[in-house]
C-alpha cells in the first residue's frame, strides 16, 4: 500500500487545553473546577481578613436525586396518607420534581416579595479571588458607592472579592446593599456588607432576580460564572426581552482580548452582527459608568411611562365627539310589525 493511499488518521478529540477527551479527564475536570471555585471563595475571603469556612466542614447536602423509575404505582390519596409506610426514607417525595417545582416556585415568591420595593438597583460581577489590596476592589467600591448617592441599590452574588467590594460601596453611599446568595456544594459565607440576603437553591431563580430588579449590570474581571451573566444578558437584549439596558465591562485591558475574538471570528463569520457588539461598553471610569446607568435609567422610566399610557388609551373607551350622532337603533321590517 502506497503512502498516498493510507487512510488519514483521526485527530484524538482533545480538551481545550489540550488533554485527551474521555470520560475519566471530564469528571476529574469537573471535581477540580469545584475545588478551584473553593479556593477561590477561600482566597477571597482570607485577602478581606476573614478565615473562610474550615476545609473539615461537612459538605453540604444537594438535592441531586432523579425520578425513581421503579415507583410502584399507587392512588393519589394512597400516596397522601402513607408517608413513610414501605419507604426507605419517609422523606422521599421531597426529593421528586413534582416538590422542587413547588421549592422553585417558593423561591421565586420569597424573592419578588423581599426585593418588591427595589425599583431602582445596578447588580455587579466580578471575580470573588481578589482582596482590598487589589486595584479593581477599589473600583467597584467606588463605582458603587457613586451609585448609591444617586439613589440605586447594589444588587451582587454575596461573595468576597469584586462582591464585597460593590456591597461595601453600597452601604458607603447610604444606599441598599443586596445579596443574592447560592447553595454550593460546599458552605460559603455572605461578605459583612449585605445588608438583604436572600438564599437560593436554584441557579435560575437567582439569575431571575439579578435580571429582573437591575437597570445595569457593571462586569469587572472574572471567570466563567462572570462570563455567564455577560452573555446572558447580551443574549435578553438581543432578543428583545429588555432594552436600554447597558452592559458595562470595567477593565479595557482585560476584556480586549475577548471583543477582538467577537470581532475576528463571531462577526467575521456572521454569527452575530457588527450592531451586537455596541451591546458592551468598556470603561476604567466609575463616574462614565455612573453616567450611562443614570441615562439608561431615564430612558427605561420614559419607555415604560410611554407604553402605560399606550396600554391605557387602548383599554380606555372613546368617547363620543360632538360631531358624532349615537348610533340609531335599527327598526324591524313593516311586514314584521304588522304581525306582531
Amino acid at each position: 500500500m502506497t503512502t498516498s493511499s493510507r487512510r488519514p488518521r483521526r485527530a484524538v478529540p482533545r480538551t481545550a487545553g489540550g488533554k485527551k477527551m474521555g470520560p475519566e479527564v471530564l469528571a476529574d475536570a469537573g471535581r477540580q473546577a469545584l475545588a478551584g471555585v473553593r479556593e477561590r471563595t477561600e482566597i477571597g475571603h482570607r485577602e478581606a481578613g476573614r478565615a473562610p469556612v474550615p476545609r473539615e466542614a461537612p459538605e453540604r447536602p444537594i438535592d441531586d436525586a432523579i425520578r425513581d423509575p421503579y415507583l410502584t404505582p399507587v392512588t393519589e390519596d394512597e400516596k397522601l396518607l402513607s408517608l413513610s409506610q414501605g419507604v426507605a426514607r419517609p422523606d422521599d417525595f421531597t426529593r421528586t420534581d413534582t416538590w422542587r417545582l413547588m421549592r422553585i416556585t417558593g423561591e421565586f415568591i420569597e424573592g419578588f416579595d423581599r426585593l418588591a420595593g427595589v425599583t431602582k438597583a445596578v447588580t455587579v460581577f466580578g471575580s470573588a479571588r481578589i482582596g482590598p489590596g487589589d486595584p479593581w476592589y477599589g473600583v467597584a467600591q467606588e463605582v458603587s458607592r457613586l451609585l448609591a448617592k444617586e439613589g440605586f441599590a447594589i444588587i451582587t452574588g454575596a461573595g468576597p472579592g469584586i462582591m464585597e467590594a460593590a456591597n461595601r460601596g453600597a452601604r458607603e453611599g447610604g444606599g441598599r446593599s443586596i445579596g443574592c446568595n447560592i447553595e454550593l456544594p460546599f458552605e460559603q459565607h455572605a461578605n459583612p456588607y449585605v445588608d438583604t440576603l436572600i438564599n437560593f437553591r436554584y441557579f435560575l431563580v437567582r439569575k431571575m432576580m439579578f435580571i429582573k430588579y437591575s437597570t445595569a449590570f457593571l462586569i469587572f474581571p472574572g471567570g466563567f460564572g462572570t462570563l455567564d451573566e455577560l452573555f446572558e444578558a447580551l443574549t435578553l437584549i438581543q432578543t428583545g426581552k429588555i432594552y436600554q439596558f447597558p452592559v458595562v465591562l470595567f477593565g479595557r485591558y482585560y476584556w480586549a482580548g475577548l471583543v477582538r475574538w467577537l470581532q475576528a471570528r463571531a462577526l467575521r463569520e456572521g454569527k452575530i452582527a457588527a450592531t451586537d457588539i455596541d451591546l458592551m461598553m468598556m470603561t476604567d471610569d466609575p463616574a462614565q459608568a455612573v453616567k450611562v446607568v443614570m441615562e439608561a435609567y431615564a430612558a427605561q422610566t420614559r419607555l415604560a411611562r410611554e407604553r402605560l399610557e399606550r396600554e391605557h388609551e387602548a383599554d380606555t373607551p372613546r368617547p363620543l365627539s360632538a360631531a358624532e350622532d349615537p348610533p340609531r337603533p335599527t327598526r324591524a321590517p313593516r311586514a314584521a310589525r304588522r304581525r306582531s
